[in-house]
């Protein structure tokens, strides 16, 4: 091989391991966004890295201000052992770190429904909003007997705003299952909207054929937006 064809190979065999590196750190970012707070330990499992492999991942996002870390007692629900002592280092996104999975023409859509709110007024807002979100959910179907599963529509519809970029999950909370969206794209429009928000429990509660309450969103500076579905044996007909 000459000196040439050697100083070729291997520069490509480092731009592949550049991409194979931001491709990993693509993947810890995406399980920080999901499932963070969380310790590297927790994320080496998950992707199938050693320790030294995961930290060296979070020292860059940490010193890229794109992951920050905050003490906080283990936690069962992610395999963490319960013990004393100081509590365990985890990592979450910063607002940088979440702004990577896209904020796209924000101020576009703001202003936008700004120009419907003048010309329609809320009412006409909450219209675009809640046809917007029916669009995204049209593949779920509506829970419409009683003896349905509402725990399954739910997954379906986490599953559809995870599709569309939501980070959605679905975990049981006492009598009721939640439905946690780990990232909002239009976050900055809805806290100025909030038609939005307003207009996407609505479709929620359509297709649950039931009342959804919202504990927490984004747009009002909480770390995720979390929908309750109470399961009750009430059952709400439709009309």
């Amino acid at each position: 091989m000459t000196e040439k064809a050697r100083a070729a190979a291997a520069a490509s065999r480092a731009k592949e391991s550049r991409s194979t590196e931001g491709d990993t750190r693509r993947q810890v970012m995406l399980l920080l966004l999901k499932d963070g707070p969380v310790t590297a330990s927790y994320l080496g499992k998950r992707l199938g890295l050693s320790a030294a492999g995961v930290r060296r991942h979070l020292d860059i996002l940490v010193g890229e201000d794109l992951t920050e870390v905050v003490h906080r007692r283990p936690h069962p629900k992610y395999g963490e052992p319960a013990g004393r002592g100081r509590p365990a280092k985890h990592f979450r996104l910063t607002d940088k770190g979440r702004a990577q999975f896209g904020h796209a023409y924000d101020e576009l859509a703001s202003e936008a429904l700004t120009a419907l709110r003048e010309v329609g007024g809320s009412a006409a807002v909450k219209q675009f909003a809640k046809a917007r979100m029916e669009r995204l959910l049209a593949d779920v179907e509506p829970l419409v007997q009683e003896d349905e599963s509402v725990e399954e529509i739910a997954a379906e519809l986490a599953a559809a705003l995870d599709n569309h970029g939501y980070a959605a999950t679905v975990t049981s909370a006492g009598h009721g299952v939640q439905i946690c969206q780990h990232h909002c794209p239009v976050a900055h429009v809805a806290a100025e909207h909030p038609e939005l928000c307003e207009a996407e429990q609505e479709v929620f509660s359509a297709l649950l054929g039931k009342h959804v309450q919202p504990l927490a969103s984004i747009a009002d500076g909480h770390g995720i937006c979390t929908t309750n579905i109470p399961l009750t044996p009430i059952f709400n007909q439709r009309n």
